[in-house]
């Protein structure tokens, strides 16, 4: 167990988190009706500094702060792939983001499948969109609650049998309440102390690291003398996975939903420009927890069997005072709550705006739709917490890996929608379909491994890679032919130019932290 001044500084950073969700009412109340617009964007009006803090901390999860530094502890190198695949992202978000966020304000879209809905006069279509994406979602937002017992049980903070269940409940509870209240405000201040916690603790761990083995070369000397000194290089045969499996997840991120939320919430698309070009100081973060995974193997970390992930609270544990080691504990479990309301509140926005009113009550009121939102939402929360306390982490993970080769398959329909209504709605879901089927087929068999080979000798590489391949083909592929046979296509709502623009209102910077 920690001792006394460790969970005190953890109950701090808590208890600090749960006192900003209470103000986050105040940031930038609404004189409004209560709209779908209002609770999961809060009204989109969020400027440059809380969309950094926000998408930030959004995108970066406290499982991948775990998972990448697990990784690196037991495989080396390919653990690092996730500095090129967000540095990749970066790029990208910079010019879809501020583009989607145009065409949606223009028509007061919410989610990204009323965009697909709009642009391509599809229910059917739009319907995928939707449901897949919620189906990403649920295993990515169990996993923030995996993360968080990860990190809790290694550092001696989570309390063994139902007492640290009752613990996990209470944390996600009061989420729950600050989420249903306030909507998006609620993860949007919150992000400002996951920010100052997280940079503050792992500058503070990264330099006792350094310190302790005489600079950055003395840790990977270490880590070599361990691991063994190729391990920690990436060899030919690995280079193919490590680039297809950066380029996918990079594809991947911007279209989950709870990335687009963030998007559509900021206050116009020059915020969304600057923020993404500010982001790298958060894939900088990345890497050092990376690091770090190399420095618990260089110091002689050992996790347990399978559990790889606790390999860097254990390193913390013993590097560091008790109120240090609290604080990066406590930031961990900060880093969960914020992607994860952000992921419920995009669920429910999703399932209200595409299946609830497009198919059960195409006349509920905007307040009506609220109230369903957010029953959805805490609904997400308490499904998230059965799911971690019924099936074994494994179940999680392996769902969340299927999740990403899953929403790489709308890709088409909204990143090249943006560009070109050339393919066909039909064909589209057609792509779709077979993207998924194939998908799937290929994770599966190779055990959930996301990496599969592409036959005997021949390199592995992204499995979700390949199902996009085969998802633009069929939808390329059949365009034409659907054309030639005269198949009617829906009216395009958005009438999208080869150039946006919009009248943007004036920025006051109350906003920004």
């Amino acid at each position: 167990m920690a001792d006394g001044a460790t969970a005190a500084t953890f109950l701090a950073v808590i208890g600090g988190a749960s006192l900003l969700a209470v103000t986050a009412r105040r940031l930038r109340p609404s004189d409004r009706l209560p709209s779908l617009e209002g609770w999961a964007l809060a009204d989109r009006s969020l400027g440059k500094g809380w969309i950094w803090l926000l998408l930030g901390g959004t995108m970066f999860t406290a499982y991948t702060f775990t998972a990448i530094p697990g990784l690196a502890y037991g495989n080396g190198a390919p653990a690092f792939f996730a500095v090129p695949y967000t540095v990749i992202m970066c790029p990208l978000a910079f010019v879809l983001l501020g583009r989607l966020w145009t065409v949606a304000r223009r028509h007061g879209y919410i989610t990204v499948a009323d965009f697909v809905r709009g642009r391509y006069g599809s229910p059917p279509l739009a319907l995928v969109v939707a449901l897949t994406g919620i189906l990403a979602t649920m295993p990515y937002l169990a996993l923030q609650l995996l993360g968080i017992r990860a990190v809790l049980a290694a550092g001696g903070v989570y309390p063994r049998g139902a007492t640290g269940d009752l613990v996990m409940v209470a944390l996600f509870a009061g989420l729950a309440v600050a989420t249903y209240r306030h909507g998006l405000r609620a993860p949007t201040v919150i992000s400002a102390l996951k920010a100052v916690a997280v940079f503050v603790s792992l500058t503070a761990v990264t330099w006792l690291v350094l310190e302790r083995f005489h600079g950055p070369g003395g840790v990977f000397d270490g880590a070599a003398g361990r691991l063994g000194g190729p391990a920690l290089l990436l060899t030919p045969a690995q280079q193919p996975a490590y680039a297809t499996l950066a380029l996918g997840s990079a594809l991947a991120l911007l279209m989950y939903p709870h990335v687009l939320t963030v998007g559509f919430a900021a206050d116009g698309p020059r915020t969304l420009r600057r923020t993404t070009v500010a982001l790298p100081a958060w894939i900088g973060l990345l890497a050092m927890f990376g690091f770090l995974g190399i420095a618990a193997l260089a110091a002689g970390v050992r996790a347990p069997k399978g559990n790889a992930e606790a390999a860097v609270p254990m390193l913390v544990d013993r590097l560091m005072p008790g109120p240090l080691a609290g604080l990066v504990f406590g930031a961990i479990t900060v880093g969960a709550l914020v992607p994860a309301a952000v992921m419920s509140i995009a669920a429910a926005t999703s399932f209200v705006r595409n299946v609830y009113v497009e198919y059960v009550h195409p006349t509920a009121t905007p307040k009506r739709q609220v109230r369903i939102a957010k029953t959805v939402s805490l609904t997400a929360k308490v499904g998230a917490v059965a799911f971690v306390f019924g099936l074994r982490d494994q179940d999680a993970i392996n769902l969340q890996l299927l999740g990403g080769v899953w929403i790489l398959q709308i890709f088409p329909a909204v990143a090249v929608g943006l560009y070109t209504r050339w393919l066909h709605p039909r064909a589209l879901l057609a792509g779709w379909g077979a993207g998924m089927l194939v998908g799937t087929f290929l994770v599966v068999r190779q055990g959930f491994s996301p990496i599969v080979p592409l036959g005997s000798g021949a390199p592995a590489v992204y499995a979700g890679l390949l199902a996009l391949a085969l998802n633009l083909l069929v939808a390329m592929a059949t365009t034409p032919v659907l054309a030639r046979l005269g198949v009617p296509r829906g009216a395009d709502l958005t009438d999208l130019p080869a150039r946006l623009t919009v009248r943007r209102r004036p920025e006051t910077g109350a906003n920004n932290p």
